[in-house]
């Protein structure tokens, strides 16, 4: 009779045990680190770490679509050798092609070129003038490079090279969300510099809340004072401004974000765009676009698309900061 009683004691014991553990909320999960040149922070809610798994992920992402990686996909590309792409590359240039038709070649990866000639590349330039401009412009646009069926790129030039640095970051942290989504994990936040992919909801149990900067000349990154925030689960977001990536030469300030079809840095009131899409890939994209566009063109450009929300931060005739959004960007400002 006792020995019973005591297996029933442990039992309901065991049990108890049992229930507690799984009414426990599964733990959020923060993993952070280098990449890419830049910082990742990724927030999701799972049991354990999956940092490992992730930045394997993000390395051999790096060997296909990094300039900066001499044995990587794009750089053999870049140097005329025989290569068969990889998905990620192929992922990436087809969206690009498609992006540089719907925005008219604001957005080109063939830019690269006169990137580098203005100290902004993965190669290092001199300050350039006109005539190099000239030059260089002979090899830059979407149109001179494909893909085969085959996976092999096809350029009408040699001189033709590629840099996919304003859309490879957006469509990595796509990468990273597809994977823990595979998980099975809901709820999580992934940020690489800036680019951005939310699902379900925070630890706080509500959308993600996600800040945009104030556009202030800022080349060390220091600087977080926000010019608002967005609550938001489901969407990609970037960002692309002149603010950060810039120097002086002769007391004129250039900026990174080069026009194709002029070849020199585009400068015009915009200062900030940031771009809501359905993934990062396409709002990174976009953003670039928007930024060579200036603020009249990028307006109007926002305003035909069904698929994308934006909001602008620009100068007025006296300086001053003014925004701009879409109509559907107003349901995402956090309250």
């Amino acid at each position: 009779m006792k020995q019973n009683l005591v297996w029933i004691v442990l039992l309901l014991v065991g049990t108890a045990w049992i229930l507690m553990r799984n009414n426990q909320p599964v733990p959020y999960q923060k993993d952070s680190g280098l990449i890419f040149g830049t910082v990742y922070n990724i927030t999701y809610q799972h049991d354990t770490s999956l940092k490992k798994e992730i930045e394997a992920e993000l390395h051999r992402f790096d060997g296909s679509l990094s300039p900066f990686n001499d044995t990587a996909t794009i750089s053999r590309i870049n140097r005329g050798e025989d290569v068969k792409v990889d998905s990620f590359f192929c992922t990436v240039f087809r969206r690009s092609m498609e992006i540089s038709r719907e925005t008219k070649g604001a957005f080109d990866i063939t830019v690269a070129p006169l990137v580098n000639a203005w100290g902004f590349g993965f190669r290092k330039g001199e300050f350039p003038d006109s005539m190099q401009i000239d030059s260089l412009r002979q090899f830059v646009g979407y149109e001179k490079v494909s893909l085969t069926p085959e996976g092999k790129v096809m350029k009408q030039d040699p001189r033709v090279i590629l840099d996919c640095s304003a859309v490879a970051k957006g469509y990595a942290v796509d990468v990273i969300a597809q994977f823990l989504q595979k998980k099975g994990i809901r709820n999580f936040m992934v940020d690489i510099g800036g680019e951005v992919v939310v699902s379900g909801k925070n630890p706080q149990e509500q959308w993600w809340r996600i800040g945009i900067n104030k556009p202030v000349d800022d080349s060390l990154a220091v600087n977080q004072d926000l010019q608002t925030v967005l609550n938001v689960t489901g969407v990609g977001i970037a960002t692309s401004g002149n603010y950060r990536n810039y120097y002086y030469h002769k007391g004129k300030k250039y900026a990174h974000t080069i026009d194709p079809k002029t070849g020199y840095p585009a400068l015009h009131s915009l200062l900030s765009a940031t771009v809501v899409a359905r993934d990062c890939m396409s709002a990174d994209a976009y953003a670039t676009a928007c930024m060579v566009m200036g603020l009249k063109r990028a307006t109007e450009f926002v305003e035909s698309r069904a698929d994308i929300d934006a909001y602008f931060i620009y100068t007025d005739e006296q300086g001053n900061f003014q925004t701009y959004m879409t109509r559907g960007m107003e349901r995402y400002l956090a309250q």
